[in-house]
């Protein structure tokens, strides 16, 4: 314990605190009740109180004067949970692809501008994407990326594309607008994203969108790997075998959000 309270930020460890303090108020709390139960400087209190409630993280009732959960924590608290029971539930299908493709799999989510690899399942010796777990791909160069982003409303996607440059990785990657559509419009047409060689050269990937029950996108699932490995003869095939798997886990993670 002596290690962690050395390495911990004591701005951050005062504003977790202060939350888990006021998850246990039914009725809120008030900065005083907070300041004295947790023996922490009033005037710092209030900093931390002021700040989450400039972030949405807490309301003041302008009647007691308390704080309460406001609403983006508890947006942020469905979206966790969200991603811990798409990952439990996305897991054996994610295996199962695996094992009948011999390609690395991978389950994604969108972060801000980014796809966000969240859970992997790969064949013994495979080296392709071995250190992915984590890492951000850029959007318009990845499968998971595109087919996170093909099925969003044309208003947020253009929000989403206005707030972030299109990387560029190789000489095939998408880095215009206008080619971008019309690639994710091939995505929506066919049901299915080719990353062919876009974000990393020698490397090929297909991805499909997962489906919540008002057919809004909650994850991609995506298969992985070399040239040779998925040469282009084979990407319809794959890419049938892929968007089975993604509807079944669709189909299981609407069954269990109901």
């Amino acid at each position: 314990m002596a290690g962690a309270k050395r390495n911990s930020l004591p701005s951050v460890d005062r504003t977790i605190m202060v939350l888990e303090f006021i998850a246990q108020c039914k009725r809120g709390c008030s900065v005083s009740e907070i300041s004295r139960s947790l023996a922490l400087p009033k005037s710092s209190t209030f900093l931390v109180l002021a700040t989450l409630v400039d972030r949405g993280y807490l309301k003041k009732s302008a009647e007691t004067d308390k704080y309460y959960f406001g609403i983006n924590l508890v947006k942020l608290s469905r979206k966790v949970l969200a991603n811990l029971d798409l990952r439990d539930i996305a897991r054996p299908f994610i295996n199962s692809l695996m094992k009948k493709t011999g390609l690395v799999v991978h389950l994604a989510v969108l972060a801000e501008t980014e796809a966000v690899l969240v859970d992997r399942a790969s064949p013994r010796g495979s080296f392709v994407g071995a250190d992915w777990i984590g890492r951000a791909l850029d959007i318009n160069c990845s499968g998971v990326g595109k087919a996170l982003v093909a099925f969003l409303p044309e208003d947020q996607f253009n929000q989403l594309i206005g707030a972030k440059r299109l990387a560029k990785h190789n000489e095939n990657t998408i880095v215009t607008l206008r080619g971008l559509k019309r690639d994710l419009a091939l995505v929506r047409e066919q049901g299915y994203a080719l990353d062919d060689e876009e974000d990393e050269l020698g490397l090929r990937c297909i991805g499909t969108p997962i489906f919540d029950g008002e057919h809004k996108t909650v994850a991609a699932v995506s298969v992985a790997g070399t040239v040779e490995d998925i040469p282009l003869d084979r990407v319809q095939a794959l890419a049938v075998t892929l968007r089975q798997t993604a509807d079944e886990i669709s189909r299981r993670f609407q069954a269990v959000r109901v």
